[in-house]
């Protein structure tokens, strides 16, 4: 499998360790790099686009959920999950999720939507994902 390039919000101060999202011929991926399950959810662009749109509008998305354990809590788990993929679930925790939904409003990964096969997919800079 050919090497994705991922991007993380330019809003993360914890290094690598961050929500990354990538694209491929078959959707639209999304990983954090400390979570130790190593999960990678895949969604279909317009998946992904109701993402950030709740992001944006700070609603709940339909096609992927996100899940606090305590809102109140920085240190409780955030959970990231399609409801297409039941058993395929991201972890992160509140501080990572923030950095991401502050990229998100910002526009950072509004590109991603578009679909993998809109030219502007593609020129993405690439990240290297480091697994922890």
């Amino acid at each position: 499998m050919k090497q994705l390039a991922w991007q993380k919000s330019s809003y993360c101060a914890q290094g690598d360790s961050c929500l990354h999202v990538s694209v491929s011929a078959t959707g639209i991926h999304l990983t954090e790099s400390s979570d130790p399950t190593g999960s990678i959810l895949t969604a279909t662009p317009a998946a992904f686009g109701s993402l950030l749109t709740a992001v944006k509008s700070n609603t709940r998305p339909a096609a992927i959920q996100v899940s606090f354990t305590r809102e109140d809590d920085v240190d409780t788990p955030v959970r990231i999950h399609g409801t297409g993929t039941p058993g395929t679930v991201v972890t992160t925790d509140r501080q990572k999720w923030e950095a991401f939904a502050l990229g998100v409003r910002a526009g950072e990964f509004d590109h991603f939507a578009e679909g993998p096969n809109d030219a502007t997919t593609r020129q993405v800079a690439p990240q290297p994902h480091c697994p922890a």
